[in-house]
């Protein structure tokens, strides 16, 4: 059995505070565009009503899910050495960065765009939720027996869950009673506090230094 950490690369650092970076900045900008939007609910309207014709403020919005995108890919490929090599990483780390790339796409194809783009918004929608969802769960997997990611591992994975059945909720239409922006919004907070979350807890652990004698070892 191998038990890796609690050293993490300095760029697995980096990654995370980059994902930090990148969350923050499309919370604040999604509020701001909110109070911005006449008449905008968070349980009646979409998040993507923020970005489309109707919101006063889309372009901040579309621009920040843009960088949320790009911010994601970068972190997402930082921080990758913080796991180790095995199916369920490479899986969950393929999602994640599928995810990403959907959300740019959320950015560049905004709601109400002319046919046929208005289609690929919906696509590239449903690739951000369904990726980042998938991708929790299969690093929650990917966290086992490793000492870097101890204490995370069920949280990641019930982020991941309550992604996924929310969205799945969200597809065939049932609200909960707090409508479908509210069900939207419980779709995409874990992924967003997770994000926050773990680029925390790798800012707390120590970077591995070549020569470094507590390095992981086999037990």
């Amino acid at each position: 059995m191998t038990s890796y950490g609690p050293l993490v690369r300095r760029s697995a650092r980096l990654g995370g505070a980059v994902l930090v970076l990148g969350t923050l900045q499309f919370v604040a900008a999604m509020i701001v565009v909110q109070l911005k939007f006449p008449g905008y609910s968070v349980t009646g309207n979409s998040i993507s009503d923020l970005g489309g014709s109707m919101s006063p403020w889309a372009t901040v919005f579309n621009v920040s899910v843009r960088v949320l995108g790009i911010l994601g890919l970068l972190g997402t490929v930082l921080f990758r050495s913080a796991f180790s090599s095995k199916t369920t990483t490479h899986i969950g780390i393929a999602a994640l960065l599928a995810a990403d790339l959907g959300a740019v796409g959320v950015g560049v194809f905004p709601e109400g765009s002319t046919w046929p783009f208005a289609s690929i918004h919906s696509l590239v929608t449903l690739i951000a939720f369904l990726g980042a969802g998938v991708a929790l769960v299969f690093l929650s997997l990917a966290m086992s027996r490793d000492t870097r990611w101890q204490g995370l591992r069920f949280y990641t994975f019930l982020s991941g869950v309550v992604t996924l059945v929310a969205l799945a909720l969200f597809a065939r239409g049932i609200s909960l009673g707090i409508g479908p922006g509210g069900l939207e919004r419980i779709i995409v907070a874990p992924i967003l506090l997770w994000t926050v979350v773990i680029g925390i807890h790798l800012a707390r652990l120590r970077v591995y230094a070549p020569g470094d004698s507590s390095r992981p070892t086999s037990v």
